[in-house]
C-alpha cells in the first residue's frame, strides 16, 4: 500500500487526481497439481509486481486513465492473461464503478483500499464487488492505510483550491 502512496503523490505532483494503484501476486511455492490449488506464500516482501500506475486522466487525455485500469493493463502484459487470479489489487481510494467492473472481470483475488467514496466508491455505493449477479466477489479490505491516503487526497484539494 506504502507504494501505491507513492504513486498517488507522482499524480499529485503531475496536477492528476492523486490516486495510486499496485497490483502484486503472491510468490508460488507450489503450483497447482492434482486438483489441489497452488500455494502462495503470504509474504508481500517476495510479491511479484505486476503493475503500478498513478491517474493520468488529463496527461493522456483519456477518461479511463485511473490507476487502477493503467496498472491492470501492466498486470495482463506481466502475466500475458486477462486473468489476473491470485494477485491482489492495492489503491489509494476506492474504486468507481467502472475500474471496481474491471477489478471483477478481471478476476483479481483481493481489493484494498485505502480511503473510501462516499459518493462514487464501486464497491460502497454501487455494492458491484458483491453484486449477486456478478460471477467473480473479490475479496475486499477497507480503510488500510487511510489516514496517510486521506492527507495526500485533502492536501491536492486544498491545494486547488487556493
Amino acid at each position: 500500500m506504502r507504494m501505491a502512496l507513492r504513486e498517488a503523490e507522482k499524480a499529485a505532483a503531475d496536477g492528476e487526481v492523486p490516486t495510486g494503484c499496485v497490483i502484486v501476486e503472491p510468490k508460488i511455492l507450489e503450483p497447482e497439481h492434482d486438483g489441489h490449488p497452488a500455494v502462495y506464500d503470504e509474504d508481500p516482501l517476495v510479491a511479484r509486481i505486476l503493475g503500478r500506475a498513478h491517474n493520468q486522466t488529463e496527461q493522456l487525455t483519456d477518461a479511463t486513465a485511473h490507476a487502477e485500469m493503467l496498472a491492470m493493463s501492466q498486470a495482463f502484459a506481466a502475466k500475458g492473461d486477462w486473468r489476473l487470479k491470485n494477485a491482489r489489487l492495492y489503491v489509494t481510494k476506492e474504486p468507481c464503478p467502472m475500474c471496481a467492473g474491471g477489478i471483477v472481470l478481471a478476476r483479481l483475488e483481493t481489493v484494498v483500499w485505502g480511503v473510501s467514496d462516499p459518493k462514487r466508491g464501486g464497491g460502497t455505493e454501487f455494492n458491484i464487488f458483491a453484486h449477486p449477479g456478478i460471477n467473480h466477489h473479490p475479496e475486499v479490505r477497507t480503510g488500510v492505510l487511510e489516514v496517510e491516503s486521506l492527507a495526500v487526497l485533502q492536501d491536492f484539494f486544498r491545494n486547488r483550491r487556493t
